[in-house]
């Protein structure tokens, strides 16, 4: 059975300096995530629009398509809703925690 060797313990400055260093990198990654999330959802949303523009008015193309296009945007505005709450919740956990 092999030792396992090089584990040192890491000192509380070390890990704000780590935290720092990356802290600027990965909240502008999330943020463009997240912008193109909501780009995606908005263009479904549209999508959704024209189609029931299209069936209101009687120039629907093709039921089938436009059904679909509905039913995407539905469920792509629910899944961010969803993700919405989940996240409030963690913010509001984390002002809960003591320090």
């Amino acid at each position: 059975m092999q030792s396992i060797n090089g584990i040192a313990s890491t000192s509380t400055a070390e890990l704000l300096k780590q935290k720092s260093s990356t802290e600027g990198a990965g909240g502008e990654e999330f943020l463009k995530h997240l912008k193109s999330a909501l780009n995606e959802v908005n263009e479904l949303q549209e999508k959704s629009e024209a189609a029931l523009g299209d069936m209101a008015t009687g120039q629907v193309k093709d039921l089938h398509q436009a059904a679909l296009a509905i039913n995407k945007a539905e469920t792509s505005m629910k899944l961010m809703l969803e993700i919405r709450n989940k996240a409030l919740s963690a913010y509001k956990e984390l002002g809960r925690t003591q320090l």
